[in-house]
């Protein structure tokens, strides 16, 4: 388990890197508003949790796990954020304040719950397919609903 400011980081970094590709330190720094130091010391953190590959200076990689982890933190505030905006009509800042606030407060099996009743309240399709935030197999489905939701 890591820190909520370092999953914070870990998400930016997933997310640099699937728009820039490479991932630099001053980019993380931008995106974050804070300093280069403060991104070294969660860049070590998260070395020495087995996320992320970093020599100083070097390129940043997201390990095959610190990939997975920041997929699950992405999909845990989408179904949280989606139920808060969509099912409970909730005006978006505070949606989005709060999903980021409850998406790490809640248990797998909370969100898998939650997952299948914005389904099925938002009538997007059944998740019978054995949804679980943990497996790649059904990540696609949480994905429609962005697209949907926001389609509308």
């Amino acid at each position: 388990m890591i820190s909520k400011s370092n999953e914070e980081y870990l998400k930016t970094m997933y997310i640099l890197q699937k728009q820039l590709g490479n991932i630099r330190v001053t980019d993380i720094a931008n995106k974050m508003n804070c300093s280069k130091p403060s991104v070294n010391k969660a860049l070590n953190n998260l070395k020495d949790s087995g996320l992320i590959l970093y020599e100083t200076y070097g390129p940043i990689e997201l390990t095959k796990e610190g990939e997975e982890l920041a997929k699950k933190i992405l999909e845990a505030y989408d179904i949280v954020y989606v139920f808060l905006k969509d099912v409970l009509n909730m005006e978006e800042s505070i949606a989005k304040e709060d999903a980021e606030r409850m998406k790490s407060s809640i248990t797998d099996d909370t969100i898998n719950s939650l997952a299948k009743y914005v389904h099925k309240v938002l009538d997007l399709g059944s998740l019978d397919c054995d949804y679980d935030v943990n497996k790649e197999l059904c990540r696609s489905c949480v994905r429609r609903v962005r697209t949907v939701v926001h389609n509308q």
